[in-house]
């Protein structure tokens, strides 16, 4: 069974695995952030990983103690392995804690699989995207960059197919800081709209939350007009889908939080009206192996080096973004917000490891495990 967290001499042992999701820059926690957490007593191990956005060199100059790519399974037992995304593909029993994103506690594709592997190592998934407050509210999460980096790759992929028609948006790499993102797109943007005769028409799902604050900032940002940006949520939405209205704006982006069963929001066969103005979607919720997808016709998962795909197949197709780690366009950011938001929460781990986030997780942990294995 899992050591379970007591008060102490032995320092929390938090170990920062290297990444193995392709074109995964972020990391859970900066050097800024480490060397708090240390100097409050926490032993830190750091895996090599020359994809960080983070080098090694900065870690190890705060007193991060530098360890081989992938080596966590052999971490000591007490070791909290965080990490961002997935880990690697095995059905190897997982015996430590774990601190990810697990996509595993709504059905997803592959969620028995996964908690099978801690039902037979006896080790935990803290899942990141279940620590919440008592209000409810996440306490950290990279929602507001993921519909800022939405909205920036479905604007890139709107004046794509003004300025080269019949092309696929080209692969993506990460900006070094949002002023040369912003750069980048404005220069695409002038281009565009001399082509097209006008301004991008964008409508926002969800655009209360974090996520669709996020788009609207970029949008701003970029220089459109505000008439341009259409932002509904819960009051223009309570009617259920599907909306016939979507298909009237250039550039959908779907920033809602699935929670329950909906109605679709679009249907592939509303696609195939003849005068949508609709040419690119941004599916920045990526619920692509979700049974309740709002946008069923969004099932597969696109990747930085392909960020798009057509549906229905052929030129006039609505080209589709469902990249399912966009903050990773601008990774330092990204890192360096969540590391800042996150952090009074791992110093719990210290102080009162049964504090009610931390135990909130757990209970759901052991909730899903055993629905998993019933």
């Amino acid at each position: 069974a899992t050591p379970e967290l007591t008060m102490s001499a032995s320092p929390v042992h938090l170990w920062l695995r290297a990444e193995v999701k392709p074109f995964e820059h972020r990391v859970g926690l900066d050097p800024a952030a480490c060397a708090e957490l240390m100097a409050a007593g926490y032993k830190i191990s750091v895996e090599k990983f020359a994809e960080r956005c983070v080098p090694d060199a900065e870690y190890e100059a705060v007193g991060c103690t530098i360890v081989e790519t992938g080596t966590w399974p052999t971490a000591p037992a007490d070791a909290i392995i965080f990490g961002l995304k997935e880990l690697p593909d095995s059905d190897e029993p997982l015996t430590h804690r774990h601190l990810f994103f697990g996509h595993c506690f709504k059905g997803q594709g592959g969620w028995k699989e996964l908690l099978g592997r801690f039902a037979r190592g006896g080790g935990e998934l803290m899942d990141l995207e279940f620590l919440t407050n008592d209000q409810g509210v996440r306490v950290a999460a990279f929602g507001f960059m993921a519909g800022f980096a939405g909205a920036a790759v479905g604007i890139l992929t709107w004046c794509n197919n003004q300025i080269n028609p019949g092309t696929q948006l080209p692969a993506l790499t990460p900006y070094a800081n949002e002023e040369a993102l912003i750069g980048a797109i404005k220069v695409q943007l002038e281009a565009a709209v001399k082509v097209a005769a006008v301004d991008p028409k964008v409508i926002i799902m969800g655009a209360l939350g974090r996520c669709g604050r996020g788009a609207q900032s970029l949008i701003k940002k970029v220089g459109l007009p505000d008439s341009t940006i259409i932002c509904w949520d819960m009051e223009e939405t309570k009617g259920g889908g599907p909306f016939p209205a979507l298909l009237e704006n250039h550039i959908f982006i779907n920033c809602i939080y699935l929670s329950k069963p909906i109605p679709p929001f679009l249907t592939q066969e509303m696609l195939a009206t003849p005068d949508r103005v609709l040419s690119v979607i941004v599916d920045v919720s990526c619920d692509t192996s979700n049974p309740h997808n709002p946008l069923p016709f969004c099932n597969i998962s696109t990747t930085f080096d392909k960020p798009t795909y057509v549906v229905p197949a052929g030129a006039s197709g609505v080209a589709c973004v469902t990249i399912d780690h966009l903050p990773t366009l601008l990774p330092l950011e990204s890192s360096q917000h969540f590391a800042r938001d996150l952090l009074p929460t791992l110093m719990l781990l210290k102080t009162a490891p049964d504090a009610p986030t931390w135990d909130r997780a757990r209970k759901l942990f052991h909730e899903k495990l055993s629905e998993a294995t019933a």
